[in-house]
């Protein structure tokens, strides 16, 4: 097929803010080059490469200002945040190995394509988490899902394990690791400890998460360098109460 010069008579029409927001335009689609070169959308912190930070597009950038708004109801709250969440899933899975496939259309050709190599599986930190395994299981169909709780101790005020229901063979998967809020980062490492010690290796675990503060980001990373945090956005950091600025509040609870 060949390209339409009606096309380009039409793609010359566009208001030229396009170009000055750094918009290539290609005859089937826009691609923002600023935002797809971004590796993270907090530009006073850069994150350890093992950090992977969503594309800040106009559609994801609406999405987090929906929820962050404190007038947002629940129902638009959760259903905002499903569409956040199912977009994290999205990108994890693509840092997932894969090998080559060939099948045959239903035109009878041959389509050489990839398949997903190893299986995985979800673990949600409660309570929060498990808000994000409905997001889970809409991208991957009968994935199993286990979860771990974990509270700050009262006697040392530092996070301990309370309770674990891990899949079986957990060990030989890749595991993705949910909790919509990574603000001090204790809490994630003493899940990521949980599943270490259940067999996990540290390469096969992706933490996903709606919200990161850089504090959080660094004491996880500084201790685990070789599993991956998905992240939807890095804010500002932690106020002296250690909850998330801007934020979105309370998760768990605007969501139960």
């Amino acid at each position: 097929m060949g390209f339409d010069p009606a096309f380009k008579s039409a793609s010359n029409q566009f208001p030229t803010d396009f170009r000055a927001r750094n918009w290539d335009i290609c005859p089937m689609c826009f691609i923002s080059t600023s935002s797809a070169n971004n590796s993270t959308n907090n530009h006073t912190y850069t994150p350890p490469s093992n950090v992977v930070c969503l594309p800040l597009t106009n559609q994801l950038e609406a999405l987090l200002t929906i929820i962050r708004d404190k007038d947002t109801n629940r129902g638009d709250f959760i259903f905002y945040s499903d569409r956040i969440i199912r977009l994290l899933v999205e990108e994890g899975l693509n840092h997932l190995p894969v090998v080559e496939k060939k099948v045959i259309t239903p035109t009878g050709c041959e389509f050489t394509g990839v398949s997903f190599k190893g299986k995985i599986c979800g673990v949600s930190i409660m309570r929060a988490g498990e808000a994000m395994e409905q997001g889970l299981r809409e991208c991957c169909r009968s994935v199993r899902i286990g979860k771990i709780l974990i509270q700050r101790d009262e006697e040392t005020a530092q996070p301990k394990l309370y309770y674990a229901k891990l899949p079986p063979g957990i060990e030989n998967r890749y595991v993705l690791l949910l909790d919509p809020m990574l603000a001090t980062g204790g809490s994630a490492i003493k899940a990521i400890e949980v599943l270490l010690s259940y067999g996990v290796k540290e390469d096969k675990i992706l933490f996903l998460n709606l919200i990161a503060a850089p504090e959080g980001i660094q004491a996880v990373t500084s201790k685990f360098s070789q599993l991956k945090i998905i992240t939807s956005f890095i804010d500002q950091g932690l106020d002296e109460k250690k909850f998330i600025i801007p934020g979105l509040g309370d998760f768990g609870k605007f969501v139960f």
